[in-house]
C-alpha cells in the first residue's frame, strides 16, 4: 500500500471502557485480512514513562524488546497481534513536552515563543506519523488515553483534528462510549453518549464510527437514535456487549462488521471474512476445558490484578494449550507466615512468586518458596520471585541464616543477590534499569531447555539486582543449579532444583512474550507439571 492510513480511538463518559481491547481487536481483524497493522498508545500523563509509577497507580509496567517501559495496553496489542511493539508504540505527554523543551534549549525554534499550538501538537503529529513511515505499516491505530473533555487529552484531540484536515481520507476516528443500563427504570440510556460526542464535536472532531459498550443488547431504535443525534451512519453504530473474556471481542467486532466499516472508509477491497481459525480454536479450548487446576500467584499488589496482567493472561494461554482452566488464587505476600503456609496452600497445585521491588512482603514470598520447595509443589519464580528462591535456599539449605538481597538489607553478611555492577553509580530511577531483550544460553537436560526446545533464547528484563555468582559453587553443591546464562555478561538468568518436580526461577519476564498464537513455553511446562 502506498500511503499509511491512520485510525484514532477515543473514549468518552468514563475511563476503562476498553479502548485498548477494541483497538487490538480491530487490528487483529485487519491483520487477518492481510494488512500490516500496528497500534500506538498516547498517554496523557506527565510522567515520561510508567517505569517509576506505583502499580496501584497504573497497573503493570510492560517492557518491549528495545527496552521501553510502557503502558499495559501494549501487552494487549502484542497478545492479540503476535507482533513486537517498540519505543514508538507508547508516547506520553511527559515525553512530548521533554522533547519540545529540549529542542527549545538547543535553539531549534529560532527564538520563537513555544506554545501548545503549534509546537506541542506538531510533536504529537510527528510521533504518530513516524510510526507509519518508519515501519511502512498499512494502518496505524492510535489509542488516546483518558476521555474526551479531560484537560490532559486536549492537545491530542487537537492533533487529531489537524490530521483529519491534513490527511483527509487517510484518517478516521472511532469513538468508544458507554450506554448505561438503569435497572430501576429498566432502560438503556443514550444521553451520556450524546454528550460525549458533543464534547468531541466541540473540539472539532466528528467521529466516523461509534462503538457502544453495553451490558444489554442494543435495539434497532437505540442505534437509530444514536446515529441521528451523533451524525453517523446507522451501520457505523457498533455494539460492544460485555463478554466472558477479552478474547471474544474480535469475534464480536467481526460480527458487528467493524473491520468492514474501516475498509469502506479507506476505499480498500472487501473480501471474504477471515475465518480466524486458530483464534476460535483457542477460544473453544478456553471455554471447554477438560481439567481445572488451582495456581497461587504470590505478590504484594494482588488487590489490583492489573499489576500482574501479563502473568494472568499467560496462564490463560498456557491453560488452553494444556486443555485446562487455570483458577488463579491471588495471595498477598504480607499475609504469609511460616505458621500458616500449610493452610494457605493446602489445595494449591502450583505456586508462582511474582516480580516486584522493595522489601514489603518479601518475607512472605520467601516462605511461599520454602513451602513449594519442601513439599515438592511446582514452583515458578519471576524476577524478584527468582531472587526470593535464591535467598530461601541460602537460608534454609546452605544455613546462611541472614542471607538476603542487598536491595533489602545492605548489611547482610551473605548478599546472595547483589546490585549489578553497571547499576552501582546510577542515581536516577527512570529508565535506568537493565531493560529489554537479552540473550540466554540454556543447559541441555534442564526443564527450561525441555520447555524451549532450543539452546539459545532471548527474553525481556527489568531489574537492577542479580544472582551473586560468588556463591554459585555453594548452590551447585547443595542442589540448586544455574541452567541459563547470559553469554555476554555471565549473568545467571535461570536457576532450577533438578531433584524437585518442577522448580524454576527466572531473572527475566517471560510473561511479556506470551501471546494467544504463541503461549510461552515456560508457562506451558509449569501448568503441565501441575496437572501431572
Amino acid at each position: 500500500m502506498a500511503d499509511t492510513k491512520y485510525i484514532f480511538v477515543t473514549g468518552g463518559v468514563t475511563s476503562s471502557l476498553g479502548k485498548g481491547i477494541i483497538s487490538a481487536s480491530l487490528a487483529k481483524l485487519l491483520q487477518a485480512r492481510g494488512l500490516s497493522v500496528t497500534i500506538q498508545k498516547l498517554d496523557p500523563y506527565l510522567n515520561v514513562d510508567p517505569g517509576t509509577l506505583n502499580p496501584y497507580e497504573h497497573g503493570e509496567c510492560y517492557v518491549t524488546d528495545d527496552g521501553a517501559e510502557t503502558d499495559l495496553d501494549l501487552g494487549h496489542y502484542e497478545r492479540f497481534l503476535n507482533v513486537p511493539t517498540s519505543q514508538g508504540n507508547n508516547v506520553t505527554t511527559g515525553r512530548i513536552y521533554k522533547s519540545v523543551i529540549e529542542k527549545e534549549r538547543r535553539g531549534d525554534f529560532l527564538g520563537k515563543t513555544v506554545q501548545i499550538i503549534p509546537h506541542i501538537t506538531d510533536e504529537i503529529k510527528r510521533r504518530i506519523k513516524l510510526l507509519g513511515k518508519k515501519n511502512k505499516h498499512d494502518i496505524v491505530i492510535t489509542e488516546i488515553g483518558g476521555t474526551v473533555g479531560d484537560i490532559e487529552s486536549l492537545p491530542y484531540v487537537e492533533a487529531v483534528r489537524q490530521l483529519k484536515w491534513e490527511l483527509e481520507d487517510k484518517v478516521m476516528v472511532i469513538h468508544l462510549t458507554l450506554v448505561p443500563y438503569l435497572r430501576a427504570s429498566g432502560e438503556l440510556k443514550t444521553k451520556p453518549t450524546q454528550h460525549s460526542v458533543k464534547t468531541l464535536l466541540e473540539a472539532g472532531v466528528q467521529p466516523d464510527v461509534l462503538v457502544l459498550r453495553t451490558e444489554r443488547e442494543l435495539t434497532e431504535d437505540i442505534r437509530k437514535k444514536v446515529a441521528l443525534f451523533c451524525n453517523v451512519n446507522i451501520k457505523s453504530v457498533i455494539q460492544s456487549i460485555d463478554v466472558s473474556t477479552i478474547y471474544e471481542v474480535p469475534i464480536k467486532m467481526q460480527e458487528e462488521e467493524l473491520d468492514i466499516r474501516v475498509l469502506e472508509k479507506f476505499g480498500l477491497p472487501i473480501k471474504k471474512n477471515p475465518e480466524l481459525k486458530a483464534w476460535r480454536e483457542f477460544l473453544q479450548k478456553y471455554k471447554e476445558p477438560q481439567e481445572f487446576v488451582d495456581i497461587a500467584i504470590v505478590g504484594k499488589y494482588v488487590e489490583l490484578a492489573d499489576a500482574y496482567k501479563s502473568i494472568a493472561e499467560s496462564f490463560v494461554h498456557a491453560g488452553a494449550v494444556n486443555n485446562a482452566k487455570v483458577n488463579i488464587h491471588w495471595i498477598h505476600s504480607e499475609s504469609i507466615t511460616k505458621e500458616n503456609t500449610a493452610e494457605i496452600f493446602k489445595d494449591i497445585k502450583g505456586i508462582l512468586v511474582a516480580p516486584g521491588f522493595g522489601h514489603r512482603g518479601i518475607e512472605g514470598k520467601i516462605e511461599a518458596v520454602r513451602y513449594a520447595r519442601e513439599n515438592n509443589v511446582p514452583f515458578f519464580g519471576i524476577c524478584l520471585g527468582m531472587q526470593c528462591a535464591v535467598i530461601e535456599f541460602a537460608r534454609n539449605v546452605l544455613k546462611m541464616n541472614k542471607a538476603n538481597s542487598s536491595e533489602m538489607d545492605e548489611k547482610t553478611p551473605y548478599p546472595v543477590i547483589d546490585i549489578m555492577e553497571e547499576q552501582k553509580n546510577v542515581l536516577e530511577k527512570g529508565g535506568t534499569m537493565r531493560l529489554g531483550a537479552y540473550p540466554c544460553n540454556l543447559i541441555k537436560g534442564s526443564k527450561s531447555f525441555e520447555a524451549y526446545g532450543t539452546e539459545c533464547i532471548k527474553e525481556r528484563h527489568r531489574h537492577r539486582y542479580e544472582f551473586n555468582d560468588k556463591y554459585l559453587n555453594d548452590f551447585k553443591i547443595a542442589g540448586m543449579t544455574e541452567v541459563g546464562i547470559n553469554p555476554d555478561t555471565n549473568l545467571v538468568e535461570i536457576v532450577e532444583i533438578p531433584e524437585h518436580k518442577w522448580f524454576v526461577g527466572v531473572q527475566f519476564h517471560p510473561e511479556y512474550r506470551s501471546t494467544v498464537v504463541q503461549p510461552h513455553p515456560l508457562f506451558i511446562s509449569f501448568i503441565k507439571a501441575t496437572l501431572e
